[in-house]
């Protein structure tokens, strides 16, 4: 039989495997802790750093941020005024025939016959983004002129809106569609009168067309550049404070709806003609 010597020398080794087990126990006990720990505080970083870049569960259906437009360079010193080389005669003849379309909205053509060539009319197109004030010039365009007021004073351009404007390459806002699509028009058309020493610039106001021969109501205004064949009637001007307007239209960009060809797109900013004024 083991002696007592013997029998407390078992017991402290026993003792002591305890103690070691217990030891052990405990350091795993710290590890598994401290783990945990670093496991929750990763959470919470991930969590603080997503809900801070999306805004939280309703962000994630939130659409990217649109990057913003490169800004639009305008000049900002007005083109010379257009001017014939050679004068026309006092009274020249206009011809408005059907255009085999119809017009987009109720109205009638102008009068065939002679019209002057001589002098200027005012005019004020009054939009929903501010006035444009324009001088039509009948040395210019006397057809022209005279179908512009036609239209206006028969209400045609009221409450229509600008369907496309372009700002880079050819810098204008192009209206006079009933329709809004870049295809309506009066419902008759009329011959160019253009020359060839025509350039285009800053301030002018011209005729849009769809061929040579086929001016009806849509017109652009040209805020900057236009680097353009002179087959489109230059018929009038736009004033300093007109232009500002435009300016600020343009600025606000658009939706490319016409990229590539012919360009430009509708105006993020909409320009709806409320009445146009003639003093005539």
């Amino acid at each position: 039989m083991p002696s007592n010597e013997q029998r407390r020398q078992a017991a402290k080794r026993k003792l002591e495997r305890q103690m070691e087990r217990r030891a052990e126990q405990a350091k795993r006990r710290r590890v598994i802790t401290i783990g945990s720990t670093i496991v929750v505080v990763i959470a919470v970083v991930a969590g603080v750093f997503y809900f801070t870049r999306t805004g939280g569960e309703d962000a994630a259906q939130q659409q990217p941020t649109p990057q913003a437009q490169p800004e639009i360079q305008i000049p900002t010193e007005l083109a010379p005024p257009p001017k014939r080389p050679t004068p026309l005669a006092d009274q020249v003849s206009c011809q408005y025939r059907p255009d085999g379309k119809g017009p987009s909205k109720p109205v009638q053509p102008p009068a065939n016959g002679e019209v002057s060539s001589k002098g200027t009319v005012q005019a004020t197109i009054n939009t929903s983004q501010g006035a444009i004030p324009l001088t039509l010039d009948r040395s210019l365009a006397p057809c022209t002129v005279n179908s512009f007021i036609s239209l206006a004073k028969q209400g045609f351009y009221d409450q229509t809106s600008c369907h496309r404007i372009g700002t880079s390459g050819l810098q204008m806002l192009q209206c006079g569609d009933p329709t809004g699509s870049g295809s309506g028009g009066p419902g008759y058309a009329f011959d160019d009168e253009t020359f060839p020493e025509l350039q285009y610039g800053r301030g002018y106001l011209a005729m849009a067309n769809a061929g040579p021969n086929t001016n009806g109501s849509q017109f652009f205004m040209v805020f900057g550049e236009a680097p353009l064949s002179p087959d489109y009637t230059v018929f009038g001007t736009i004033s300093e404070d007109g232009l500002k307007v435009i300016d600020d239209v343009a600025r606000a960009g658009d939706d490319g709806a016409y990229e590539p060809s012919p360009g430009g797109g509708k105006p993020n900013k909409p320009v709806v003609f409320e009445k146009v004024d003639v003093q005539a």
